[in-house]
C-alpha cells in the first residue's frame, strides 16, 4: 500500500508501520541496551522511531533516510510527538561505502524491511557498515521477511517476492543464512532470530566485547 501524507504537514502515514510497531518496540526494548547511542537506519515515515523512543527513554536516536521527503516526516513526527530523544534526521545512504566512519560508535543499530528491496551487493554493503559502525558490545537488529533454507513461509510471501525480483532483478528476501554469514564474517557473534508477526523474523547480533591487553 502506498503512504500517505497529510495535506496539511509532512507526516507520512505507513499502513505497514502502525500494524508492526508494537511487535517491533518489544523486542528493541528486551534487546537493546538501556542507555547509549541508537541508529536507525532507512527510518521511512519516521513512526517506528518515535514510537519505539517513548519506550527507550535513555537511549539517543538518531534516525536516518537517503529520501529528502522521508527525513521531512520523521522531524514532523518528531515535532508531533515530542519526542526529545530522537534527534533531527539526517541524511543516509545506508548502500553507500564507508559511511560507519561518520556513524561510529552505536550502541544499537536497528534496521526495519530493507533487505529484501535491494540487491544482495548493496545488502551486503549494508550489512558489513552496520556491524562496523557498532560500538564494542552493541547490538544489531534487522527485522523483515526472509528465506528459510531458500524458501518462502507462505503463498504471500513467495508472491510478494516473485514481485520484487520482477521490478528490480537482484532484489527480494534473502535467505536467513546468508545474512548470518555475512554478519558473522563482518565480526558479530552468531545471529539469533526471532519469531515476528506475518512471518517476518527479526534478526539480533551483537558485536563481542573488547578484550584488554594482558599486562
Amino acid at each position: 500500500m502506498i503512504d500517505t501524507a497529510t495535506p496539511s504537514d509532512a507526516r507520512i502515514f505507513a499502513p505497514a508501520a502502525a500494524r508492526n510497531r508494537d511487535a517491533i518496540r518489544e523486542v528493541v526494548v528486551a534487546e537493546a541496551p538501556v542507555t547509549g547511542r541508537a541508529l536507525e537506519i532507512a527510518s521511512g515515515s519516521g513512526e517506528h522511531v518515535v514510537h519505539i523512543a517513548r519506550a527507550t527513554p535513555a537511549l539517543t536516536w538518531q534516525p536516518t533516510d537517503p529520501d529528502p521527503a522521508r527525513r521531512a516526516s520523521i522531524d514532523a513526527w518528531r515535532l508531533e510527538t515530542g519526542a526529545d530523544g530522537v534527534a533531527p534526521a539526517r541524511a543516509l545512504d545506508a548502500a553507500g561505502r564507508g559511511w560507519s566512519a561518520e556513524f561510529a560508535g552505536q550502541d544499537l543499530v536497528l534496521m526495519v524491511n530493507l533487505l529484501h528491496l535491494i540487491t544482495e551487493e548493496d545488502a551486503r554493503t549494508v550489512l558489513r557498515e552496520i556491524a562496523a559502525a557498532l560500538a564494542p558490545g552493541g547490538v544489531a537488529l534487522i527485522y523483515g521477511p526472509f528465506l528459510r533454507d531458500g524458501c518462502t513461509t507462505s503463498p504471500g510471501d513467495a508472491r510478494f517476492d516473485a514481485a520484487l525480483r520482477t521490478e528490480n532483478p537482484g532484489a527480494g528476501y534473502k535467505d536467513i543464512a546468508w545474512v548470518s554469514r555475512v554478519l558473522t564474517d563482518a565480526g558479530l557473534a552468531m545471529p539469533r532470530t526471532i519469531d515476528m508477526p506475518a512471518n517476518n523474523l527479526m534478526i539480533v547480533a551483537r558485536k563481542p566485547q573488547e578484550i584488554p591487553d594482558g599486562p
